[in-house]
């Protein structure tokens, strides 16, 4: 269905920048934005719809790991640093 909306500047505007700051069209965040409001949005994220349709690969899920390096009692990871390093 086709439809015209009008806008207040402010929320014009903010839309224009929304749209800029995603890189999405305005139609399609109007689109998002009404069906989340209506109760018609799954309320699943973008990132899960894509892994479901096979556009993304799921994360790696986190690993522990063994630490590489045992330092002695008492010597911290600051004590192996420069003495002029500059930490900023």
């Amino acid at each position: 269905m086709a439809t015209n909306l009008r806008l207040s500047d402010a929320a014009a505007e903010a839309l224009r920048q929304a749209a800029a700051a995603t890189g999405r069209p305005q139609q399609q965040l109007i689109r998002e934005a009404l069906d989340r409001y209506l109760g018609l949005d799954s309320g699943e994220s973008d990132r899960a719809r894509a892994r479901a349709a096979g556009s993304v690969r799921p994360g790696t899920p986190f690993c522990d790991v063994a630490p590489t390096v045992r330092l002695p009692p008492g010597v911290t990871t600051g004590d192996l640093l420069e003495p002029d390093a500059d930490l900023r």
